[in-house]
């Protein structure tokens, strides 16, 4: 056991550690994200309003529209909630208590 983590204690310990990033759905920008959105709502709705034309075979477009929207259309939009508030908020933990502030002009990276 080491002996400087008995000394500090557990609060130490956790400042100490890296926060854990939750998953990232952002794309490069917006528009980009907003194309992606385009072609995974046009194959799904393609895909099932195609079923009486083309007969069922045209189901097989929906999955590909899972893998426009990195998952289902849930992560699609919390990815353009990332991709729009990318470098704008930051979120600030202190005493096991999370923030959500507007990030300084400063602190943009490039």
């Amino acid at each position: 056991m080491n002996t400087v983590e008995l000394a500090q204690g557990p609060k130490a310990r956790a400042a100490a550690q890296p926060e854990a990033a939750g998953p990232n759905f952002a794309s490069r920008s917006v528009p980009r994200h907003l194309a992606r959105g385009a072609i995974g709502f046009g194959l799904l709705v393609g895909s099932i309003a195609l079923v009486p034309v083309a007969g069922p075979a045209t189901l097989l477009a929906a999955p590909l529209a899972l893998i426009a929207f990195r998952g289902c259309p849930t992560c699609w939009m919390v990815g353009l909630a990332q991709t729009i508030s990318r470098g704008r908020l930051e979120r600030q933990c202190a005493d096991g208590v999370c923030t959500l502030t507007k990030a300084h002009p400063a602190a943009k990276g490039p």
